[in-house]
């Protein structure tokens, strides 16, 4: 196992502060990242934002729930739509 020892003593300030702030810039970008990729993959849409996100109208949405094409999850009276199975239904057309 290896271990990373940093000698305090032949530290100079600057290069202490400077240690510092990457080691925390990059705990800070690895959070994001991590943070960007759930986000994206289980992110709820409402019917405006599917209606926007596909470009198509409230109408098609609502025939596309109730055909199974779409899978929508409800809060009370809402419906909110995932991301990342939106991207799923969508299917490559042949020319």
């Amino acid at each position: 196992m290896q271990t990373n020892a940093i000698l305090l003593e032949t530290l100079s300030v600057e290069q202490l502060q400077q240690l510092i702030g990457t080691s925390v810039k990059n705990g800070i970008l690895e959070l994001q990242k991590q943070l960007q990729e759930k986000d994206n993959s289980e992110e709820l849409l409402t019917r405006e934002e599917t209606c926007n996100f596909l470009k198509i109208d409230s109408s098609t949405l609502w025939a596309w729930t109730n055909n199974g094409k779409v899978k929508a999850y409800g809060i009370g009276a809402r419906r909110y739509y995932k991301r990342s199975e939106l991207l799923e239904c969508l299917t490559l057309l042949k020319k």
